[in-house]
């Protein structure tokens, strides 16, 4: 969601809009006309663009989960060939980086509302978390090749915790630059693979 240089859509805002407040406040916390209210139309005005707050919910959660794989996915493909897997590492931890610092609130969404989700939603998040976990492995893998299946997902979650942490890092502008916290965050990863990969 974060990474476009053109002006959101209507949808794109409202989907924004809903996962702050949602973060902010819980889901059953916030009604339609709130979130109408932060994109500047009527809370019925809502249902012109999704079937209801449900819907947003699973549009959020399952988005994600697909942006999240899609982009591991572009960031391998592109370093087919020419980089190696330490290149191939640095563009993973950097691209979760991206959605670490740009999509906090969707981190602090998942981790309270995913029970929320239909049950056939929460399995398409959680089909897309496995693939997305998965390349991560054969990538770890690759740079510690003596690192078992095994330790390797451990280290992918572990890392996964670290960089999931943003959101309990501090409120608005309180984190350091962002340059000075994605660079901290960076090493930090690649030290906790360093370690398990040891």
């Amino acid at each position: 969601m974060a990474t476009r240089t053109d002006a959101p859509t209507r949808r794109e805002q409202i989907l924004k809009e809903a996962a702050r407040l949602f973060a902010e406040r819980g889901f059953h916390g916030v009604g339609v006309d709130e979130i109408g209210a932060a994109v500047g139309i009527s809370g019925p005005g809502l249902y012109r663009h999704f079937a209801g707050k449900d819907a947003m919910l699973a549009e959020l959660l399952v988005g994600i989960s697909g942006q999240l794989l899609t982009g591991a996915k572009r960031r391998v493909a592109e370093a087919d060939g020419g980089a190696g897997a330490e290149a191939v590492l640095d563009s993973l931890i950097e691209g979760h980086i991206d959605f670490a610092l740009d999509d906090r609130p969707l981190i602090t969404l998942h981790d309270r509302e995913l029970d929320r989700l239909r049950d056939s939603d929460r399995k398409m998040v959680r089909q897309l978390q496995r693939q997305y976990v998965e390349l991560w492995v054969g990538v770890v893998r690759e740079v510690y090749p003596g690192l078992g299946e095994p330790a390797a997902r451990s280290a992918v979650h572990s890392v996964f915790g670290l960089l999931n942490s943003t959101p309990h890092l501090g409120r608005g502008g309180s984190l350091p630059g962002r340059g000075a916290t994605a660079e901290l965050l960076h090493r930090m990863a690649r030290g906790a693979f360093a370690a398990a990969g040891g």
